[in-house]
């Protein structure tokens, strides 16, 4: 039994999760356990090929599906969003973070899609909630992540260039609402639904075969249930996470909406540590993959919105670690934490990637303790 094995292990034992798949590649040199059940009932075991709802680590995903377009010449990184997007041709902010929706100026330059990659656009989830702000954001984007609680595209932008901003464009780093913008960018861009747009350009290329935005009829039995920590630590099933990953829903949230097993992710994060090649194929330019993996903010925005964890900045759809604040903090590494449960990281200096997939959503700015302690036996 392996120390990996024997981590996850002890948090399933104790109650903590149901279960989790854990990998590690270095190189060809892959390890992949699964411990634990699908659910609280323990009946059915998780296997390596289980399904999960990726939660926030689909956001690289989508960065690095926009920079394909911006690679190919269609959309450049200081082009105005409202090209593809009119809706969002003259947001206004509120004065300061904390004034009233009603006490405005306008933005003082357009929203360009680089706002929108490095989630400085303006829109977005601060660490705290109760601003005035925000709080029409998050009744606009309340679904979470069940699938079919958000309206589709053309109705989500219309009732978001409604909110004001709680930031100038390229001000701070907000979390969220940027990622779900790069998909609605992508499917205007390119003319395809941004299921079709990762499937063609991403997910076959690549032979993610168990990755998408719903799970064919067949499978749903590879999907455990979801739950939610109780204040007391008591598993209770998440309703954000109850039905409808049987059909594609009105908006695919390009911020949290994939579905996918830790093979697929992996198969991913190789093609970003190729500097974006895979199969003799370049899917996406080296400059691009050094865009996503790098940190893309300057002291003062990252200051302006306080980051998840001391010692990162922020690439294109990620975490960047700048200093080792911790023993797993190795400059360079990238990746994300998701709030179902998961995370995904790749080290380009020594070609390592680490995935940890569980159905335990988190709360707080904090990973919980399996994550770090993943990350300790990973490192």
């Amino acid at each position: 039994m392996t120390a990996l094995h024997e981590t996850l292990r002890r948090y399933v034992d104790d109650g903590s999760l149901p279960g989790a798949v854990g990998l590690v590649a270095r190189g060809d040199d892959v390890e992949a356990v699964a411990v634990g059940y699908t659910d609280t009932g323990r009946s059915v075991p998780l296997a390596r090929d289980s399904l999960f709802r990726l939660a926030s680590i689909t956001k690289p995903v989508t960065a690095a599906a926009l920079l394909m377009l911006v690679d190919e010449g269609l959309v450049g990184l200081d082009d105005p969003v409202a090209r593809w997007l009119p809706e969002l041709a003259a947001p206004m902010v509120v004065r300061t973070p904390g004034s009233p929706v009603d006490d405005l100026v306008p933005a003082e330059r357009q929203i360009t899609v680089e706002d929108v990659l490095s989630s400085r656009c303006g829109w977005g989830f601060p660490p705290d909630f109760s601003l005035p702000a925000v709080r029409p954001l998050f009744e606009l984007q309340r679904g979470g992540f069940a699938p079919h609680a958000v309206p589709a595209m053309d109705e989500l932008l219309a009732e978001l260039a409604k909110v004001p901003l709680l930031h100038q464009p390229g001000e701070a780093w907000l979390y969220n609402t940027s990622s779900d913008l790069q998909g609605a960018l992508i499917a205007r861009a390119s003319g395809r639904t941004l299921p079709d747009f990762l499937a063609e350009r991403i997910f076959e290329p690549l032979g993610m075969k168990d990755t998408g935005f719903c799970v064919p009829e067949r499978d749903l039995h590879r999907l455990p249930t979801a739950y939610q920590p109780g204040p007391d630590g008591t598993l209770g099933v998440a309703e954000a996470f109850d039905g409808g990953w049987d059909r594609l829903p009105a908006f695919p949230s390009g911020a949290g909406g994939l579905v996918s097993t830790a093979d697929d992710y992996l198969a991913f994060a190789r093609m970003l540590l190729a500097g974006g090649e895979a199969g003799g194929r370049s899917l996406l330019s080296p400059g691009s993959v050094a865009r996503m993996t790098s940190d893309q903010l300057t002291p003062a925005q990252r200051e302006s919105s306080p980051l998840f964890l001391e010692g990162q900045g922020w690439g294109y759809g990620g975490s960047v670690d700048i200093d080792r604040a911790e023993p797993w903090n190795v400059p360079g590494r990238y990746g994300w934490v998701g709030g179902t449960g998961t995370a995904a990281h790749l080290v380009p200096a020594t070609g390592t990637v680490t995935v940890l997939l569980t159905q335990v959503a988190m709360t707080g700015p904090t990973p919980p303790a399996v994550v770090r302690d993943f990350w300790r036996v990973t490192a």
